[in-house]
């Protein structure tokens, strides 16, 4: 059986307000390689080549509702072919000789919040997207949007006065062009302008109708545009990889130096987009990117807001999705802990149908799953939260921003009217070779009342649930111990600060 018939396609998208149109690259090339080596744009630099440092971030356009969402992205991770029918703005697109420096350049220059240079500018695009949507954010909102930028001159005090004081150089008059909505601030306020609009339209007109193709240096990149042809795809091609957001495929390039032929992109699937509410579950699809999947689980679990804010950075976070994270079954994937311990289901998608598993179930040791071949995630489910529900998640990590866990634990406990613990769920990464449910602690806590003494019996459990590894993230002594003394917190913070789950 042949190929879905995808058409084939050049690589289209807009960069810096012009269209490009890219063949014969190959499909391994990050968009940071080909913005340097092809487009002469270096003001876009490398650092790490991981999505850690933020060198490398520019801003994606993409079309929503009429407006322009603006986002920023590491272009190191981000290949090539993820960029059809979007829009890319870079350092350079952001002055011109009309105008001079953009308001966000200016405060950098005026507030000498550029140091050694090299990380400038990937600074200046995190503060350009926060510039899109508030030209004064607060110190925590520029601290937050900064998360996955890194000053190497350790010169962050001049940098947040910039994000600060960005706003006070826009122009007095409204500018109607391209070039006035790259210097306008706080897009997401009021309606959308002409520039805006005629952007909007743009890319909606360049977005594929239907699922596509690009082949260059011997390597196939289908970027399918419904469920039935993914399908197809994945059972006659087994050894492709299947991509979401790149985050972690890209890994495998820039740091593995590994390849393959042929490349699946769940990007172009519309149904793997969805959202969407029942009487029973939210549905969340697979090809969401993260900040769209943990925004729409934050307005029903409002508790998790922190942990999923310190889920890598920004920049990750609009690129990689949440199918992506789970597929991956990292044993340090912040997401599956929680999702675990909110009941989680994963949908499986065959060729010949689908099935429904309890998301722990998918995972059997470190990177084996219940997957069949030919089976991929195609979308996660969560019951809707009760009432009686006491739900907190926390990470352990040498840092509290762009970091990777230690330990990250998830906890669901419901009680009765009268305060005993009818069930819990209590979920841990970092602590074994796959996100894990701590089944003797577990037992320790249902039918008990909720008593620090019924927890103390609960903490002293953990040590039988799990055999942590030594690794030069933390010593197994150390995740042991950090995972019994979460569960202490949880039950200290339980009757007094923490937010209850809002039930249906």
């Amino acid at each position: 059986m042949t190929s879905p018939a995808l058409l084939p396609q050049p690589i289209r998208f807009w960069l810096n307000g012009e269209l490009r149109s890219v063949e014969g690259v190959d499909p391994h090339t990050s968009l940071l390689d080909h913005l340097r080596e092809c487009e002469g744009l270096t003001g876009t630099k490398e650092g790490c080549a991981e999505g850690d440092c933020g060198a490398c971030t520019v801003a994606l356009l993409e079309p929503q509702d009429g407006r322009v969402r603006v986002r920023p992205i590491n272009s190191c991770i981000r290949f090539l072919p993820t960029l059809q029918g979007k829009g890319v703005i870079t350092v350079e697109g952001l002055a011109d000789a009309q105008h001079g420096l953009h308001p966000v350049q200016r405060a950098m220059v005026e507030c000498h919040a550029s140091q050694c240079g090299f990380c400038t500018p990937g600074f200046v695009m995190s503060l350009w997207v926060v510039f899109k949507h508030q030209a004064a954010p607060t110190r925590q909102a520029a601290c937050e949007a900064l998360a996955g930028n890194l000053c190497r001159c350790t010169g962050y005090r001049p940098i947040l006065e910039a994000a600060a004081t960005m706003g006070r150089y826009t122009a007095e008059r409204a500018d109607p062009t391209l070039r006035g909505w790259l210097r306008t601030a706080a897009t997401a306020a009021g309606p959308a302008g002409a520039a805006e609009q005629e952007l909007a339209q743009a890319l909606q007109r360049l977005a594929p109708r239907a699922g596509w193709r690009y082949e260059a240096a011997d390597t196939r990149f289908f970027a399918p545009h419904t469920v039935e042809e993914l399908s197809d795809l994945v059972v006659q091609h087994p050894q492709a990889w299947v991509l979401g957001g790149g985050t972690d495929v890209a890994l495998w390039v820039n740091k593995a130096l590994q390849d393959t032929c042929v490349f699946i992109w769940t990007g172009q699937v519309a149904a793997l987009h969805r959202i969407e509410p029942t009487d029973t579950h939210l549905h969340l699809g697979a090809a969401l990117t993260l900040d769209q999947a943990f925004d729409a689980m934050v307005a029903h679990w409002p508790m998790f807001d922190e942990v999923w804010r310190r889920f890598a950075s920004p920049p990750v976070r609009a690129s990689g999705t949440l199918g992506g994270n789970v597929a991956n079954g990292s044993p340090i994937g912040d997401s599956m802990p929680v999702l675990i311990a909110l009941g989680a289901e994963v949908v499986l998608q065959h060729r010949d149908g689908r099935r429904v598993l309890p998301l722990e179930a998918l995972y059997l040791d470190y990177k084996r799953q219940a997957r069949a071949p030919g089976e991929w995630v195609e979308s996660v489910r969560l019951p809707w939260p009760r009432a009686s529900q006491r739900l907190a998640a926390y990470k352990l990590s040498k840092r509290p921003e762009q970091d990777i866990s230690a330990v990250l634990a998830a906890f669901n406990v419901e009680m009765d009217d009268g305060g005993i613990i009818t069930s819990a769920r209590l979920a841990y990464g970092g602590m074994a070779g796959v996100p894990k449910r701590a089944a003797g602690a577990e037992a320790a806590l249902a039918g008990r009342a909720f008593t620090a003494e019924t927890f103390e019996q609960a903490a002293q459990a953990l040590a039988a649930d799990f055999t942590p590894l030594d690794d030069m993230r933390a010593s197994a002594a150390y995740r042991t111990r950090g995972a019994a003394q979460l569960l202490r917190r949880f039950f200290d913070e339980c009757g007094r600060t923490m937010p209850a789950a809002r039930g249906v």
